[in-house]
């Protein structure tokens, strides 16, 4: 049996972030076996955290870290970094899960939600992971989790700035998967199309409807589905992953489709924001 146990997670507070951690709470208990299940929680919210800490220590009896950090602050976020690099244990996963989004045209992009975006969604899981690699590699069993989205795939028009930062989280976790490669420390790239999570309201402009982000109903993906898929494929050392049959398909579509057809389908799609009521 592993003495320790323990799951690092960014984003903790709500949407991924938090599914992961009770997930992960039940599987290191009874599947881990671990003496002692230490979670690891990151988001700005201290309240949410410490309201999700409670009721993981009451259901799973897991030692909860609260460590509440705005990944958007250099400052902050550099005492976060010196925290976590003194983390160790025998089972370790870092889950990258933090991220912003911001829907609308690029001319008219607030430069400081840009410099945020570009903080939190690149900046935090390159620093986070540097920080906590050494322990990863000391380990017996690590994994690291890199949110990137299926718009790592695709230039997308009014959300230039996002799909941007989702490629770049995909080619690093590639790039990482390879240098590590022979070692015990497994990469995945999770890709996950639209959910139903807090992300879109904040990735609406102020004064914009709820009708602003273009996506089809039947193409959401729940968020317990991409969780679990998630921790499979880290667990069985894939390299990406997109959860759901309706992703993979057009992950598979977008990665093999000519740049002049995506163009195309891209330019076709609906786009203009719309004024709120």
């Amino acid at each position: 049996m592993l003495a320790v146990a323990t799951a690092v997670i960014t984003g903790a507070s709500s949407g991924f972030g938090e599914a992961f951690a009770r997930h992960l709470a039940g599987y290191l208990k009874n599947s881990v076996k671990a003496e002692k299940v230490r979670m690891v929680l990151i988001a700005r919210s201290e309240d949410k955290l410490n309201s999700l800490a409670d009721e993981l220590r009451a259901q799973s009896g897991c030692d909860v870290m609260v460590c509440p950090c705005d990944l958007a602050d250099p400052a902050a976020r550099a005492q976060l970094v010196e925290k976590l690099g003194g983390l160790q244990s025998e089972w370790m996963m870092l889950i990258n899960n933090a991220g912003l989004g911001d829907y609308g045209e690029f001319i008219s992009s607030e430069p400081e939600r840009n410099r945020r975006m570009i903080e939190v969604n690149m900046t935090a899981p390159v620093e986070l992971t540097r920080a906590m690699l050494p322990s990863l590699l000391q380990a017996q069993k690590a994994f690291v989790i890199n949110i990137a989205s299926l718009a790592a795939d695709l230039a997308i028009p009014d959300f230039a700035m996002y799909a941007a930062s989702k490629s770049f989280v995909a080619s690093f976790s590639e790039a990482l998967r390879i240098e590590l490669k022979g070692s015990h420390v497994h990469v995945t790239a999770v890709c996950p199309g639209p959910v139903h999570t807090s992300f879109g309201d904040v990735a609406r402009r102020t004064g914009k409807s709820k009708k602003e982000v273009p996506f089809r109903k039947w193409f959401y993906t729940s968020i317990p589905c991409v969780v679990e898929s998630g921790l499979r494929a880290v667990l069985a050392n894939k390299p990406r992953c997109y959860p759901s049959l309706k992703i993979r398909l057009a992950g598979l579509f977008v990665r093999n489709a000519p740049l002049w057809v995506l163009r195309l389908i891209m330019s076709s799609r609906p786009r203009r924001a719309v004024p709120a009521e």
